[in-house]
């Protein structure tokens, strides 16, 4: 647990050392309990981030505290489309309608969002800065944000 005043308790140390590691367009990958976190991570050596027991829209709430997304991209932020087979059956995905509403509150204002085939979103995992592994147990659960610059005032 983090003893700061304003940093959110479910950040742990680690996470807020890669979060303030990360520079402009490097991307974070929020994974679910299904993601292959480990094998992403061991493929192009990115930092694997336990947070065993999470969620992810709550994890989502508390890094989108400190995190500013990119506003020089047309989408910031990524999401794993539904397979074929899933979309054949209507899956549902409720968790999209969380993830959409955390970031559009956070930045307030519309995120535009892509949705990414299941197997090139594993190819952008592999090239993210770090992967948290969450206890997300929602399908598709799977989110990639990309770091945006926080500008100063004059």
């Amino acid at each position: 647990m983090v003893m700061l005043k304003g940093i959110p308790s479910i950040l742990s140390p680690e996470l807020l050392l890669v979060l303030a590691k990360m520079g402009h367009g490097d991307e974070i990958v929020l994974a679910d309990a299904n993601f292959p976190s480990a094998s992403v991570c061991k493929s192009n050596g990115a930092e694997l981030i336990r947070a065993d027991g999470l969620g992810c829209t709550e994890l989502l709430k508390a890094v989108l505290e400190l995190l500013p997304l990119d506003t020089y991209v047309d989408a910031p932020v990524f999401l794993m489309e539904r397979t074929p087979s899933d979309k054949n059956i209507d899956l549902k995905t409720p968790i999209w309608d969380e993830f959409k509403n955390v970031v559009n509150n956070a930045e307030q204002r519309h995120v535009c969002i892509k949705f990414v085939e299941r197997f090139d979103f594993y190819e952008q995992a592999k090239k993210a800065y770090a992967v948290v592994a969450t206890g997300e147990k929602a399908l598709y659960g799977n989110i990639i944000l990309k770091k945006g610059v926080i500008k100063t005032s004059n």
